[in-house]
């Protein structure tokens, strides 16, 4: 099915990817599409943070992520640098009837980013001014509706949704799997609210980044791998 820039056997190719990474043919930080038998297959969406942009190969968050349950779980890395939800949507639906995913995992950017579906789709953020009429309030929808159509897509190939956070939390329903209560911005340095004997309390100050001295460095995607296996890594099979 084809629809416009939409299809459900076609993942648009990521322009975005870095001459300097490992990438397949279409720009994306995992192996070529020609999806094996064997394994269920775990897709992970997001931005330049779950892209890893200034990592090397086993140092962002999805590589730790990876590692986890291999026998059973395959994993495929469709985040693309300045990606927004609403081209996240387009990139899981594009994948539906190529890798097949069993395991759905959305590392949510700023909602204020946009897709304009021009002749050529373009990222929108920043001070871009189409922008320039969108409310806290539009963002906000703009995200529901991209988690909508997420789950929806799951519920239909009985798939398991996780979501997350790449800088910032929004609410979502309380039924469906979220960590919302760490950013991979927030997870370092490690310190926790409550006198629990399990709070993270060490008192960090140095600023930790990746090669490019823009994005959040190893130490942050480190932590954030490991918030997320302890809180879905008995689901995540």
């Amino acid at each position: 099915m084809d629809f416009g820039h939409f299809s459900d056997k076609g993942i648009p190719a990521n322009l975005c990817g870095a001459d300097v990474i490992k990438v397949n043919s279409l720009g994306y930080r995992c192996p070529e599409f020609n999806v094996p038998d064997g394994k269920k297959n775990v897709v992970i969406l997001g931005c330049s943070h779950t892209f890893g942009v200034g990592h090397k190969e086993d140092t962002h968050w999805v590589s730790h992520l990876a590692k986890h349950n291999t026998k059973l779980l395959r994993y495929w890395n469709l985040a693309v640098p300045g990606c927004s939800g609403d081209r996240m949507v387009r990139i899981l639906y594009g994948a539906e009837k190529i890798i097949f995913p069993k395991i759905i995992i959305c590392c949510w950017p700023h909602s204020s980013r946009r897709e304009r579906l021009d002749n050529i789709p373009i990222d929108l953020y920043g001070g871009d001014n189409y922008l320039k009429f969108e409310t806290d309030d539009t963002d906000k929808q703009n995200f529901l509706k991209n988690v909508f159509l997420v789950q929806k897509l799951a519920e239909y190939n009985q798939a398991k949704v996780f979501h997350c956070f790449a800088e910032e939390i929004q609410t979502l329903p309380a039924n469906i799997n979220v960590m919302d209560y760490a950013t991979l911005k927030s997870c370092w340095p490690p310190w926790d609210d409550h006198n629990l004997p399990e709070a993270r309390k060490q008192r960090i100050t140095d600023p930790n980044f990746a090669q490019d001295g823009i994005h959040y460095g190893e130490k942050h995607h480190l932590a954030f791998a490991e918030l997320l296996l302890n809180k879905f890594s008995s689901k995540l099979k």
